[in-house]
């Protein structure tokens, strides 16, 4: 076992509780505005290899994530949907005033990169606000750690047939074993939801929630290992011992955050 992945968790569990269980909102969206420029930085150097990607409109899209607390309810929906045209006319624009330094390449990793770190991330943020959203969270982080570790230990003692050249060094046996690892936690979650803070979750709903998340979770894993396969590198950087960067840390949770959002509005 990776000693140095091991205490990076252990480290790391107790400052994730504090910002998600004792956090207001606002200390929640200025921490996930962190976590998104890092990874954002992360993905810049890693695309830089292959295109010059247009480094500001990235991180101005991170910084939005702070302040997303102040938007009134009932207008968030409409401008989350105005910006994405709005970004890619920013990015279009900045084709034409360079007089096409700035390249149709560029830009289009650019947006991939909004949509894969700042998009994604913004949603962890709705889950963050939704009724009992403090609660709520805790599933998608239990679905995404879960199915991490339960797939990470399965896979190195039982991981027999190999899933994908994506990711040579993950198996079929791990993949299943991350699923049902995701939903042990998740029902365990549950229970004390139930019956500390009065919820009123079903175990089914749940268990199919956890088959949803643990798999696209999965997937977003893979969508993580296909960027760095092509752009050849083993890790987005080494901010976190044994894990690598901020981005291996968080892309599968970041990855099944809009289908969690999506599920919880129907408990």
């Amino acid at each position: 076992m990776d000693i140095q992945r091991v205490i990076s968790g252990v480290l790391g569990f107790p400052l994730v509780l504090i910002i998600f269980l004792l956090g207001n909102k606002i200390v929640v969206d200025i921490a996930l505005a962190i976590i998104a420029l890092l990874s954002m930085n992360e993905y810049f150097n890693a695309v830089k290899k292959i295109a010059k990607p247009v480094y500001w409109i990235g991180y101005v899209s991170c910084f939005s994530i702070a302040f997303i607390h102040i938007v009134p309810e009932q207008y968030l929906n409409m401008v989350v949907t105005l910006s994405v045209p709005t970004i890619l006319i920013i990015l279009f624009a900045q084709v034409i005033a360079t007089d096409m330094k700035t390249t149709f390449k560029d830009i289009a990793y650019t947006f991939v990169g909004i949509f894969y770190v700042v998009f994604f991330i913004m949603f962890v943020a709705f889950i963050n606000g939704m009724p009992n959203g403090n609660i709520l969270i805790w599933y998608a982080i239990l679905a995404a750690w879960g199915t991490d570790i339960s797939a990470y230990m399965v896979g190195k003692y039982l991981g027999k047939h190999k899933f994908s050249k994506v990711s040579p060094k993950k198996s079929i046996e791990g993949c299943i074993g991350g699923v049902i690892g995701a939903i042990i936690l998740m029902i365990g979650y549950t229970y004390v939801a139930n019956t500390c803070w009065g919820m009123n979750y079903s175990y089914w709903f749940i268990i199919g929630i956890g088959t949803i998340l643990s798999l696209v979770g999965q997937i977003g894993d893979f969508a993580a290992s296909s960027i760095k396969r092509f752009v050849d590198i083993k890790d987005y950087s080494n901010l976190i011992p044994g894990h690598g960067g901020m981005l291996d840390r968080i892309d599968s949770l970041i990855f099944l955050a809009p289908f969690a959002y999506a599920l919880f509005t129907l408990l």
